[in-house]
């Protein structure tokens, strides 16, 4: 069996790339299609493949560039010629499902998320812009909507990263989708034999939709101290509203990281995020987490055994949760935590998207018609 796998884009190795990574260990023969790619910035594993990218690929700076030609991605897509495929995994948070695929191939998409851009999240990009942007975004993204769902007519069956990611594709397209968390490296995170546990911790970038605002107004009012690890647009603003207890650390290492992870009281999640790695990455050290209660954190997170919700997305309804988890902080178990996050692990991700794609070829196989019966004509 012929199988290709087409990405959106190979310009780093994120969360999406790691899934690419596992579907490379799945099927080591496989022909990875893309529209950029910089073997600089991806992995050995992912750049021993054979990989084509599109026409985008030979545009001015795509490399950086790549974004400002989405209006050009649906005509470089669907001029691949996957003929010669059985197999056909798409892996989508930017485009990649239009492919045009031979009758008699199965595609299969594994979906990070409907482009935000286009649906949920459209008025925020557009918002964030200038008024030329804002303009071309009114009179492009109609039509890229209309190919977007188009498109999700061509798979025979969608994976979501979560239930949160499923819902989405529902309402963008109309199809139902399996949900297979992705995978999550949990090796290189331990349980603290002596933990300071002096802190809370927060990990990520500081942008608007993470809410880091949130916790750091809410340790700011408990005088509680938060550790903060990351950087971007919120920057200046962080800093400028934060009380005498929030540090700000930039961006750590790797080993700096797991310190954090397992000597934090807890990691806190303000944001409504598609899955969320970093959650499961502080239980793997043993660690609560307290997190806004939607998104794909009401996959990961089990109230009360590693960790508890607040509903609301506000200063207030996070102060009452962090001062509900210090009344209950004694009874959750580290190495209970720690188990629950291996059920994330890589091993496990891959032995389920196996088993979605298996199920999703044989039952586009039962859909075939059977060959009609060889009559020999009469002399």
């Amino acid at each position: 069996m012929r199988v290709a796998i087409v990405h959106y884009w190979l310009v780093g190795m994120r969360g999406g790339e790691k899934v690419l990574e596992e579907m490379c260990r799945l099927y080591p023969d496989a022909d990875i299609f893309t529209h950029v790619h910089d073997p600089a910035k991806t992995s050995a594993l992912i750049n021993s493949h054979r990989i084509q990218t599109t026409f985008i690929a030979r545009l001015p700076f795509a490399r950086k560039l790549y974004q400002k030609y989405l209006p050009l991605m649906p005509a470089a897509l669907e001029e691949l010629d996957l003929s010669g495929y059985d197999l056909i995994l798409s892996s989508e948070s930017g485009p990649a499902k239009g492919v045009i695929t031979h009758p008699n191939a199965v595609h299969v998409c594994y979906c990070h998320s409907p482009m935000r851009y286009l649906w949920d999240q459209y008025h925020v990009y557009r918002g964030n812009t200038s008024w030329f942007t804002r303009l071309f975004m009114s009179v492009m993204m109609p039509p890229l909507r209309l190919w977007d769902v188009a498109s999700a007519a061509r798979v025979d069956h969608f994976i979501a990263n979560s239930s949160f990611i499923a819902r989405r594709i529902a309402k963008a397209y109309r199809r139902e989708a399996e949900v297979v968390f992705p995978p999550v490296s949990l090796d290189a995170f331990e349980i603290a034999a002596e933990p300071t546990r002096d802190f809370y911790f927060y990990i990520g970038q500081l942008v608007p939709y993470k809410r880091v605002d949130l916790a750091v107004a809410a340790c700011t009012k408990l005088g509680r101290k938060l550790v903060v690890v990351g950087a971007g647009s919120e920057d200046a603003r962080l800093k400028a509203m934060a009380g005498p207890t929030i540090e700000f650390r930039g961006w750590a290492s790797h080993e700096e990281l797991a310190g954090y992870y397992k000597n934090c009281r807890a990691l806190l999640f303000p944001g409504e995020e598609d899955f969320g790695i970093v959650p499961l990455e502080a239980m793997a050290s043993g660690r609560p987490v307290i997190a806004f209660g939607s998104g794909g954190a009401l996959d990961t997170v089990v109230e009360g055994v590693t960790g508890t919700f607040f509903r609301r997305q506000s200063e207030d309804a996070l102060v009452a949760a962090i001062e509900r988890f210090e009344s209950i902080e004694g009874n959750f178990e580290p190495q209970e935590i720690r188990r629950h996050a291996r059920g994330f692990g890589r091993d496990v991700f891959r032995r389920r998207l196996k088993a979605a794609i298996d199920g999703a070829v044989e039952r586009a196989l039962r859909r075939r018609p059977a060959p009609a019966p060889f009559v020999e004509a009469a002399e």
